[in-house]
C-alpha cells in the first residue's frame, strides 16, 4: 500500500559559510535529493552574485582557444570556495595562459594551415594528367600571378576574368582549379571563388621544378609540420600545467553549473542560506554528506513550509520507473493520489503482448528495447512489452507469423476469436474496479472516508452487479443495491435541497454507469487487435507461400518486419489510450508537481544516491 501513494517532499534550510558555498552545492546535488527554491525570511538578503560578465569573459576565451584547452580537471588543492574569488582567480589563470600560451597557437595554426595545403598539392599532384610544374607559378609576379583553388564539387564558377587562363583538375575525391593572369584579374577571380566557397591553396616558392621531386619535397615538409606541430604541442603542455589550466577550467564548469542550476540565494557578508525541497524524509542523507565532507552547517527541516506547491517524490523500485511516464502524460500525482506506475509496468505489457502474440517477432522487440534504451529513454519499455509478446506467442503458438512450428498453450485467435475477446472484457471491467478501488483509497488519504462510504461506495457494487450478471443473473440484485446506495446516499448526505440531490445523483449515476460500461466495451479491442496481428500474420505467410525458394524468405523477412513495425506503433498506440483514458480516468487528477533534483555538477565523479522514501 505505501508503494502507492507518493510522498511530499520536506522544506529544508541550510545555513553554510559564504566561502563554502560552491562547494555545499555540489555535494547537496551528488546527493540527488535536493531541489532548490529561493525563499527566505533573513533582513535585507543579498543576490547571488552577478557572474554573468566573468563568464562572458571566459566564452570569448572559449571561443578562440577551446580547441587547445585540455579536459576540465580538479586539482585537489585548497581554494576560496566564494563564487566571485573563484572566477577571479580561474580567469587570472586563463588571462596568464593566454599570454604564454597564444605565440605558440599560432605557430600550431600556421603548421596546421602549411600542412593542410601541402596535403592537398600532394594529391593534386597525383592526378596522372600532364600538369605545368608548379614552381613557375609559386614563382609568378609581380605583373602575373598564379594560384590554386580548391572547389566544391557543386560550385559553378558562371564568368571567368577574359585574360585568366584555367585548367580544372579532377582527383578521386577533389576538384581543383589552376588559375594564371594578371594580378588584377587574379584578384577578381579570388572574391568569386570566395563567393563559391572555394579555398585558395597556398603554393610555396621553395617548390623543386619537376613533378618528382616536388612530391618528394612536398612529402618531407609535411613530415616535418607534423613533427614542428608534436614539439610545439608539447610546449603547450608545459604551459597548461606550470598554469593549472585544468583545475581553472573546472572552476568555471562548476561556477557555469551554479549559475544555470542554482536560484538566486540570499547571502550575507559571510553566511549562505540555502533553501528547498528535500526527497530524504529526515535529512540523514543530507546531514551525513555535509560531515564527510567537512562542511560546517546548520540544517533544519521546519513543519511549517511557504505557500508554494510542493513537489510530489514517487516511490517505485528502478525497474517500475520508466512506467511513471505514463502517469506523467496526465500529470504528476499528488501526496493524496495513488501512483499508478506498479499497476502500469503489470498491466501495458501485459495488454501490448496480448495484442502483439508471437515469439519471433516479441523477440525482435526486446532486443530492439535493449538496444535503444539508453539513446531513446522511452523506446526501453519494449523490453517488458517485446518479454510479453513472447510468453503470448508460446500461449497462442506463433513464430515469426507461422503457427505450425510450436503447439499453442491455449489457441489459436482465429480458430476461436469468441474466447479471445470475452477475457479482454474481464481483465477491464478488473481495471477499472480496480480503478474505482483507487479512487475510495484517495478518498481515505484525504480523510473524506465517510464521504466515499456514504454515496459513491453504491457506484463500485452497482459496477460490480453489471458486469457480473451476464455470468451470474442474481447480480443484478446487487447492481439494484449499489443503485439505492449511490442516490440515497448522496441525497441523505447533502446539505441541502436533498429532494433536488436525488434527481441530481440519479442522473450522475446514469452518466457514471454508461460511462463504465463503455470504458470496458473499449478493453475488448485488446481482442480485436489480436484477431488483427493474427490475421496479418496469416496474410503475410499466405502471400509468402505463394512464391518459393528465396522468395519465400524475403517476403516472409519483409512481412514479418512490416507487421513489427506497423503493429508495434498502433498496438503501442491502444496501450497507452487505454491506460491513459479507460483506467486513469477513473481516479489520477494529476494535481502534483514533479520533483526535480537539482542536476549533479559536470564531470562529476560521484554516483547519484539512490532516492529514499520514508
Amino acid at each position: 500500500m505505501s508503494g502507492l501513494r507518493p510522498y511530499a517532499a520536506r522544506w529544508f534550510e541550510l545555513l553554510v559559510p559564504r566561502e563554502v558555498l560552491t562547494d555545499t552545492l555540489q555535494h547537496l546535488a551528488k546527493t540527488r535529493s535536493v531541489e532548490l527554491e529561493a525563499h527566505s525570511t533573513t533582513s535585507a538578503p543579498l543576490d547571488l552574485p552577478d557572474l554573468h560578465s566573468g563568464l562572458q569573459e571566459y566564452s570569448r576565451l572559449a571561443t578562440k582557444y577551446g580547441h587547445f584547452w585540455p579536459q576540465p580537471q580538479a586539482s585537489g588543492r585548497e581554494v576560496p570556495q566564494d563564487p566571485e574569488i573563484v572566477l577571479e582567480q580561474a580567469l587570472a589563470t586563463l588571462q596568464r595562459w593566454e599570454k604564454s600560451a597564444e605565440p605558440l597557437i599560432v605557430e600550431l595554426q600556421k603548421r596546421a594551415q602549411e600542412k593542410s595545403d601541402l596535403e592537398l598539392i600532394a594529391d593534386f599532384l597525383g592526378v596522372p594528367a600532364q600538369l605545368p610544374d608548379l614552381d613557375a607559378f609559386a614563382g609568378a609576379g609581380p605583373t602575373l600571378a598564379a594560384t590554386l583553388f580548391l572547389v566544391p564539387e557543386a560550385a559553378v564558377l558562371a564568368h571567368a576574368p577574359p585574360s585568366v587562363l584555367l585548367q580544372r583538375v579532377t582527383t578521386a575525391t577533389r576538384n581543383y582549379l589552376l588559375a594564371v593572369g594578371p594580378t588584377e584579374q587574379i584578384a577578381e577571380l579570388r572574391r568569386s571563388m570566395e563567393a563559391l566557397r572555394a579555398r585558395e591553396i597556398l603554393l610555396p616558392q621553395w617548390l623543386p621544378a619537376k613533378r618528382p621531386e616536388t612530391t618528394r619535397a612536398v612529402k618531407a615538409r609535411v613530415d616535418a609540420c607534423h613533427q614542428e606541430s608534436a614539439k610545439l604541442l608539447g610546449e603547450l603542455q608545459q604551459i597548461n600545467d606550470s598554469t593549472g589550466l585544468a583545475a581553472a577550467l573546472r572552476d568555471i564548469e562548476l561556477l557555469e553549473w551554479l549559475v544555470r542550476n542554482v536560484p538566486s540565494l540570499p547571502l550575507t557578508e559571510h553566511f549562505a542560506w540555502i533553501t528547498g525541497w528535500t526527497s530524504d524524509p529526515d535529512a540523514t542523507t543530507l546531514e551525513a554528506r555535509l560531515d564527510d565532507a567537512g562542511i560546517p552547517h546548520l540544517l533544519r527541516l521546519p513543519d511549517e513550509m511557504p505557500d508554494v506547491a510542493v513537489p510530489t517524490v514517487l516511490r517505485n523500485p528502478v525497474w517500475i520507473r520508466p512506467f511513471e511516464l505514463f502517469a506523467r502524460m496526465l500529470g504528476t500525482p499528488s501526496a493524496a493520489e495513488v501512483d499508478p506506475s506498479r499497476i502500469v509496468a503489470f498491466a501495458a505489457p501485459l495488454m501490448f503482448g496480448y495484442m502483439f502474440g508471437d515469439v519471433g517477432q516479441g523477440l525482435v522487440l526486446l532486443l530492439a528495447g535493449l538496444m535503444l534504451r539508453k539513446r531513446v529513454p522511452t523506446l526501453g519499455l519494449l523490453v517488458p512489452g517485446g518479454a510479453m509478446s513472447i510468453v503470448f506467442g508460446f500461449v497462442f503458438g506463433s513464430v515469426f507469423s507461422r503457427e505450425d512450428i510450436i503447439p499453442a498453450l491455449w489457441l489459436h485467435p482465429l480458430d476461436q476469436p469468441v474466447p479471445v475477446l470475452v477475457v479482454t472484457l474481464v481483465f477491464g471491467a478488473a481495471l477499472l474496479t480496480l480503478g474505482l478501488l483507487f479512487d475510495a483509497l484517495q478518498y481515505w488519504w484525504r480523510g473524506m472516508a465517510p464521504k466515499w462510504l456514504g454515496s459513491r461506495a453504491g457506484l463500485l457494487v452497482c459496477y460490480i452487479g453489471l458486469v457480473a450478471a451476464p455470468f451470474a443473473p442474481a447480480a443484478l440484485w446487487a447492481m439494484l443495491a449499489g443503485a439505492i446506495w449511490f442516490i440515497a446516499g448522496g441525497a441523505l448526505t447533502a446539505n441541502r435541497h436533498r429532494l433536488a440531490a436525488l434527481g441530481t445523483h440519479a442522473a450522475e449515476l446514469l452518466e457514471s454507469l454508461m460511462q463504465l460500461l463503455v470504458n470496458t466495451i473499449s478493453f475488448v479491442r485488446v481482442g480485436a487487435f489480436a484477431l488483427a496481428h493474427a490475421g496479418l500474420a496469416a496474410a503475410v505467410v499466405g502471400v509468402s507461400e505463394a512464391a518459393s525458394g528465396i522468395g519465400y524468405l524475403l517476403l516472409m523477412i519483409i512481412g514479418n518486419a512490416i507487421v513489427i513495425a506497423l503493429e508495434g506503433l498502433v498496438v503501442g498506440i491502444q496501450t497507452t489510450r487505454l491506460v491513459l483514458f479507460e483506467f486513469f480516468v477513473r481516479f489520477l487528477r494529476g494535481e502534483g508537481r514533479l520533483f526535480r533534483p537539482l542536476p549533479p555538477p559536470p564531470n562529476s565523479s560521484d554516483s547519484a544516491i539512490p532516492r529514499k522514501t520514508p
